[in-house]
């Protein structure tokens, strides 16, 4: 497809998609400007928490719930299009928003009060909201198990293709390795300071890293499937499976890594 052509085609997208689908595209592009918004405003404010600016970590969350809620789109589309305008994955799509939603307010509202919204304690009402982030985030990830079931039973008494296997994996992973490094990171705080440039992850005792590879085998292992469909020809299954099981390594050794003494 040339350039010339992408316009029409993304013209043609749009209306072949569901109004979830749709919906979940313009919640991104909401995070993606409220992101832009908050860089702007971390510009003129030096307030830090833990060594770190205190808009950093609101920014984190609106650019990762911007691409969660594209790639939700994006995977249910190409896993299934019956899926996509079935009205299950309107009650996917609503249980996006809403906990994402939750989490990136408080969050926010948190980093301009100049107060931490993780791991505050310090008095009853912000210990139960750092409960309520912790259900919020397990219900964000499960909406993604959501979609890999929907989309395992559409395909049911048939042979799953590879880039369908992907999409499955990816998003059943994201559900179990991101909830387990989760409750590990709920309990274990990262180290102070800046870490390492943008992410602001640390090398040792940081369940951070571990914790990324879980959320965003959502994108990942779908590319995965995508690259070994078009490159690996009859060995496509093969090369899926070993690729997966690298997956699996690599964040079973951030783990270990991560709940080391810093």
């Amino acid at each position: 497809m040339s350039l010339a052509e992408l316009p029409s085609w993304a013209i043609s997208q749009w209306v072949a998609a569901s109004t979830a689908s749709r919906v979940l595209v313009v919640y991104g592009g909401v995070m993606a400007l409220a992101l832009l918004i908050t860089y702007a405003i971390s510009m003129g404010d030096d307030r830090t928490l833990r060594d770190v600016g205190v808009w950093a970590k609101p920014m984190k969350f609106m650019a990762a719930t911007a691409l969660f809620a594209w790639s939700t789109a994006w995977l249910a589309i190409i896993g299934s299009a019956a899926v996509s305008h079935s009205q299950a994955f309107d009650g996917i799509a609503g249980l996006v928003i809403v906990t994402s939603l939750f989490e990136v307010v408080y969050i926010t509202y948190q980093a301009a009060h100049g107060a931490a919204s993780h791991y505050n304690t310090n008095d009853p009402f912000h210990a139960m909201m750092f409960g309520i982030m912790g259900v919020a985030a397990v219900a964000l990830t499960a909406s993604q198990a959501w979609l890999a079931w929907e989309i395992w039973m559409e395909f049911r008494g048939t042979a799953m293709p590879v880039l369908g296997q992907g999409v499955v994996v990816g998003l059943t992973l994201t559900f179990v390795l991101s909830t387990v490094s989760g409750f590990i990171l709920g309990g274990k705080q990262a180290p102070a300071g800046v870490g390492i440039p943008i992410v602001g992850w640390h090398g040792w005792g940081d369940i951070r890293p571990s914790h990324f590879l879980g959320v965003h085998a959502q994108q990942l292992i779908p590319i995965a499937a995508i690259v070994a469909e078009d490159y690996f020809g009859s060995s496509a299954q093969i090369g899926f499976a070993i690729t997966v099981g690298c997956y699996l390594a690599g964040w079973l050794a951030l783990t270990w890594v991560g709940l080391m003494k810093p």
